[in-house]
């Protein structure tokens, strides 16, 4: 039997890195891993082919040979879905659709497809009897959560690695904390569920089988969700980097009480973990405590994130405009905190609604649900009716993300962070695509962009104090060209 493997297409994001991927001679961020994981619980004799639409064009040709069209999708990909579904239908192909857009939003595509809801370790079985024998059902649901340890290893062989710039591999699924805005408990819901230890290891083996000896994004709901489980695991990565003499970087998601745990921050740093994404969200204590972000509150957030970065682990953070118990001075807040805590990667972004959510039940009964979310809380698209001023709200909102990104205001909060940051841990090779990328960007940031005095200027004084960090320096630089291509958008 053939089977088509087709990964909706991204559009730019702040997350996205169009913009510099050239730079780095990549055509994408990393590799669908969902679908790669579900290709390795079709049976192995069937002929599977994925076309990731973030890499290489579908044509109409492999649409007609396959018997079945399997499409995964984000909600930020729904258009990229849509069209992929109905060339299917126009050409006559059954199309069975998962992944987070279906599973909380699969009424918007009507009859056009088969749809799989939540995860799907425990619907393949029924599925793939069904597809065997032509009797597919409207809806394959999963009921309850699914033991991630019988999670098979994914389908490498089905990507072209050299096109990426990072591989995606998952420890756990869901997050202790509730947060009302988040759909990933809705989803993967709140007691994490792990893989064993020597899983996780056989994981790692399997990438460098592939070949690959790039980063790799630990891409869990939340790292630190089982603190003793993830601790098992970062003692078993330093062994493992020593007796198989790998430099991969890590990066990885978790909430702020990181900052409490000072054995995991060295054995993280110690595993070659070097970022970590976390969401800080707002300085407003009462925003906070509206949207159960109670792991931020009663806690000096700014002292929080300097912990981390000092333990030599970059944090990137997320932060929300648009909570109901925002102030009008919001934007100015957010601003000075962003530049206080040295967090480069600050990715802000209006309050979204999304499905299935507490927030989005709350603005329903409310009245004040306006559309379905894009799933890109960074397009300057408000789904609900805020309590602020809503001019108000999106005018202060881009004005915010654009000055965060003005290359002055950028380069200044790259020199913030190096002063509290601690480079420790494993040394990582300077390979060739870095240097290509250095001399790339001379000429998009030194000559050819805006901002073309403060990169010198900031170039100098990367080189005469803090030569030790210069390439986490140029990587931010080269970083901060993409995120102000995606403010100037706004």
């Amino acid at each position: 039997m053939r089977i088509l493997l087709v990964s909706a297409a991204t559009p730019d994001t702040f997350w996205s890195y169009k913009h510099v991927l050239p730079l780095v001679s990549k055509k994408a961020v990393f590799p669908p891993l969902g679908l790669l994981t579900v290709a390795a619980m079709l049976p192995r004799e069937w002929e599977l082919e994925l076309v990731d639409l973030n890499v290489r064009k579908l044509s109409d040709e492999q649409i007609r040979q396959a018997d079945y069209v399997m499409v995964s999708a984000m909600i930020v990909q729904a258009d990229s879905a849509r069209r992929v579904i109905e060339r299917c239908g126009r050409l006559g192909r059954p199309v069975i659709a998962g992944g987070p857009l279906f599973t909380t939003g699969h009424e918007r595509f009507g009859d056009s497809a088969h749809f799989v809801l939540g995860e799907a370790e425990d619907v393949m079985p029924a599925l793939v009897a069904d597809m065997r024998a032509g009797t597919l059902r409207p809806l394959y649901r999963a009921e309850g959560r699914p033991d991630v340890r019988r999670t098979p290893r994914p389908r490498w062989d089905l990507v072209d690695l050299r096109h990426y710039a990072l591989m995606p591999l998952q420890f756990s699924r869901g997050c202790p904390f509730d947060c009302e805005f988040c759909d990933v408990i809705v989803m993967n819901g709140r007691v994490p569920r792990v893989k064993d230890v020597g899983q996780m290891i056989g994981e790692l083996d399997g990438l460098l089988e592939a070949g690959w000896r790039g980063p790799v994004f630990i891409v869990d709901d939340n790292f630190i969700g089982n603190r003793a489980k993830v601790r098992e695991l970062l003692v078993a990565l330093i062994d493992w980097r020593r007796r198989r003499g790998v430099a991969m970087q890590f990066t990885t998601e978790a909430s702020l009480n990181l900052a409490d745990e000072p054995e995991l921050l060295a054995l993280m740093v110690q595993a070659g973990f070097k970022k970590v994404f976390v969401g800080l969200e707002t300085p407003q204590t009462e925003s906070l405590i509206e949207c159960a972000k109670v792991q931020n509150v009663r806690r000096d957030m700014l002292e929080a994130v300097r912990t981390i970065q000092r333990s030599g682990l970059e944090v990137m953070g997320g932060f929300i405009v648009g909570f109901d118990n925002d102030e009008p001075g919001i934007f100015e807040r957010q601003i000075r905190f962003v530049q206080e805590a040295g967090v480069v990667t600050a990715m802000v972004g209006l309050l979204t609604a999304l499905p299935g959510t507490r927030l989005f039940s709350r603005l329903q009964r409310e009245g004040r649900i306006l559309h379905e979310a894009t799933g890109n809380n960074m397009d300057g698209v408000l789904n609900f009716v805020p309590r602020l001023d809503r001019q108000m709200l999106l005018d202060g909102y881009r004005s915010l993300v654009k000055q965060l990104y003005a290359p002055r205001i950028y380069y200044r909060r790259i020199l913030t962070f190096l002063r509290e940051y601690r480079p420790s841990g494993p040394r990582f090779q300077i390979s060739r695509s870095d240097i290509v990328a250095l001399i790339k960007s001379f000429w998009v940031l030194g000559l050819r962009g805006s901002g073309r005095r403060e990169y010198w200027k900031f170039l100098a004084r990367i080189l005469l104090f803090h030569r030790r960090a210069f390439s986490e320096a140029m990587s931010l630089a080269i970083c901060g060209y993409h995120y102000r291509r995606i403010a100037a958008t706004l």
